[in-house]
């Protein structure tokens, strides 16, 4: 009941509004623009009133390309404000994204086209390791590397080093 009552008001509110700016326009237009007597003129005298006339469409249209260039202006300054006023608060609404999980296939699939089909097993080419062999190959040695550091330097260092990497010869 209440909400039709508003929209009743609302609706007689707007048909008086769009009344008043065609009474206003009326007003306006009698008062700038007064109707023309061009009866009884004579051709200099036509040929003058229309030099008046585009002199003054001249002047109208200078002010109408300020005041455009103005509001550009304007909007451009608060787009920029709007902009400073963003960096300033420092809130920028990132959206949520969403995990996405694509078979290597289905990538290939969307690359090469449908006309292609190509399947790609990646766990195939890899190399299996073992992994008492990886323990075995390094041996962790509580030794301090100190004590090391002459008995390894020069070239009978560096060939004991290139033996260890080696293997024991059999």
């Amino acid at each position: 009941m209440l909400k039709s009552l508003m929209v009743a008001k609302a609706k007689e509110e707007l048909e008086q509004e769009v009344l008043d700016k065609e009474e206003e326009k009326q007003r306006y237009l009698a008062e700038k623009a007064s109707p023309l007597q061009t009866q009884g003129m004579s051709f200099a005298e036509l040929q003058e009133l229309c030099q008046e006339l585009h002199g003054k469409i001249d002047v109208v249209d200078e002010e109408r390309y300020d005041i455009e260039a103005k509001v550009l202006l304007n909007k451009r300054e608060i787009k920029d404000l709007n902009i400073k006023v963003l960096d300033l608060r420092g809130k920028f609404k990132r959206p949520t994204l969403r995990r996405v999980r694509v078979s290597a296939d289905a990538i290939l699939r969307s690359l090469l086209g449908s006309k292609h089909k190509v399947s790609m097993d990646l766990r195939a080419n890899l190399k299996s390791v073992k992994k008492e062999d990886t323990e075995k190959k390094r041996p962790v040695e509580d030794s301090d590397w100190r004590k090391n550091v002459e008995a390894m330097s020069g070239m009978e260092g560096r060939k004991k080093m290139f033996d260890a990497a080696k293997g024991p010869t059999q």
